[in-house]
């Protein structure tokens, strides 16, 4: 298996648990499910191509598309429904994997809330990442995403907007996980 198809271990032991629906027993079966990280570099050659690609449009450049070309992630709505849409499709947890989405839960200020790209994990509260559309009409990149919860779960975040300076506080979702091609 290739860099790019590792499965992590970083995550209960290489697994994520999952619900799914069993018919013969009427009620929801754990299943382990492999999640992938996606390889650092191919992360950036993504972000460069969908870059590349929104330039030439001179359109509206959105962070679901955005999120979605970069991570394969194949989600479909705005942001806020993206947990919610992800559900028995894609894994979910509260740890940081490159290649991961951050889904930011929607407030007064995103009321579309919105998702970003986990570039680089740099510890267990800080991450890097990728997004579109924080600055309107641009893509952002390698902006410090600070943890800043209470109990460590990436429920409410601080981000750099500017050099060196965290903004607001936001409430988050988690983060949504690329499945591991068995291949």
């Amino acid at each position: 298996m290739g860099f790019k198809n590792r499965l992590l271990a970083a995550l209960c032991g290489g697994m994520i648990v999952m619900s799914a629906f069993s018919p013969a027993r009427a009620q929801a079966v754990p299943q382990p499910v492999m999640i992938a990280a996606l390889d650092p570099a191919e992360v950036k050659a993504n972000v460069a191509r969908t870059s590349a690609v929104t330039k030439s449009t001179k359109g509206r450049i959105w962070c679901v598309p955005f999120a979605r070309e970069v991570t394969g992630i194949n989600i479909q709505g705005n942001a806020s429904t993206w947990w919610r849409s992800a559900e028995n499709v894609y894994p979910k947890g509260k740890k940081p994997v490159v290649g991961s989405v951050l889904n930011f839960r929607s407030t007064k200020k995103m009321p579309m809330g919105h998702v970003a790209v986990v570039s680089k994990v740099i510890s267990e509260r800080k991450i890097l990442v990728d997004h579109a559309n924080w600055q309107r009409n641009k893509v952002s990149l390698n902006m410090a995403v600070v943890d800043v919860s209470p109990k460590n779960d990436w429920s409410a975040v601080r981000v750099e907007s500017l050099p060196n300076t965290l903004g607001s506080v936001y409430p988050t979702y988690g983060f949504i996980y690329r499945v591991a091609d068995n291949g």
